[in-house]
């Protein structure tokens, strides 16, 4: 079996990557990402004509699309720039590769857009219903992406990302805390980035050619996070609390985990660094 990985040089590629060497040898990698030196930075799927001119000699079994730009508050600032990479982008992958399976990362917010992040991936979900005719393919909703099998998270907008950092400065920003919420704070679902993997690698044998939400049903509020995260790493730092940000919601969580997700670690787990 032939795959590749876009976005493989990202937090969620590397851990799929590794993971895939280790249990599956039947496959043969191939990966793309616009900051990947082996392609000297050339490849950006935002132009088709490096696609097609790099790959048009290959057929994939299976397609997997993690590549993105990923910050909610950078989207409210840049939309063109989201739109022209989240949306063109998967354009340019379905019309200048050979495929018969394609597996699309795309985010929770997508079931309640508000900003234009969520709209974008929302849009190429649509496309990729459209697009497909005969072909299989599996849509995946993540929620709130965490943990490390090895690899930091790379996310500036991202709670672990930031947490991982407050171990160093000493110091964390809380963004809201007038939410309806039992302590005002945001409530998140938060899952592995190995579980996410998993249900990744499980799509490659077994696409749904539907949407499929990848999460465990269980929640926090972003204040009981960062309390967990001191607790099990025994650190402390100072929380600064500042206003919510635009394009946040209030709530991000699933009430009805697909069945491609295996769950195999605790919160105290998942922030244990």
């Amino acid at each position: 079996m032939r795959v590749l990985i876009t976005g493989s040089k990202g937090y969620i590629g590397k851990h799929l990557y590794r993971m895939l060497t280790e249990t599956r040898p039947d496959i043969d990698i191939w990966q793309l990402d616009y900051n990947d030196p082996v392609w000297n930075n050339s490849i950006d799927i935002r132009n088709g004509n490096d696609i097609h001119n790099r790959f048009s000699y290959v057929f994939f079994d299976a397609v997997i699309h993690l590549a993105a730009l990923v910050r909610v508050g950078e989207s409210v600032q840049r939309p063109k720039h989201y739109c022209q990479t989240n949306v063109n982008g998967t354009i340019n992958l379905l019309e200048n590769l050979e495929y018969k399976n394609f597996i699309f990362a795309s985010t929770g917010t997508a079931s309640n857009p508000t900003s234009p992040y969520a709209y974008t991936k929302l849009m190429a979900e649509h496309i990729i219903r459209e697009y497909m005719g005969e072909k299989d393919y599996t849509i995946f909703r993540f929620y709130n992406v965490t943990g490390s099998g090895g690899y930091p998270a790379t996310n500036p907008d991202g709670l672990f990302y930031n947490l991982t950092n407050a171990m160093q400065t000493r110091a964390f920003t809380l963004y809201g805390t007038d939410y309806p919420t039992k302590d005002g704070t945001a409530i998140r679902e938060y899952v592995h980035v190995n579980d996410i993997c998993r249900a990744l690698i499980k799509a490659l044998d077994k696409p749904s050619r539907s949407i499929e939400n990848l999460a465990y049903g269980d929640t926090r509020t972003v204040q009981e996070i960062i309390g967990i995260f001191k607790k099990v790493n025994g650190v402390d730092f100072k929380v600064n609390y500042s206003p919510r940000r635009e394009g946040d919601l209030i709530e991000n969580y699933l009430k009805n985990p697909s069945t491609y997700m295996e769950r195999n670690y605790t919160y105290e787990e998942m922030l244990k660094i």
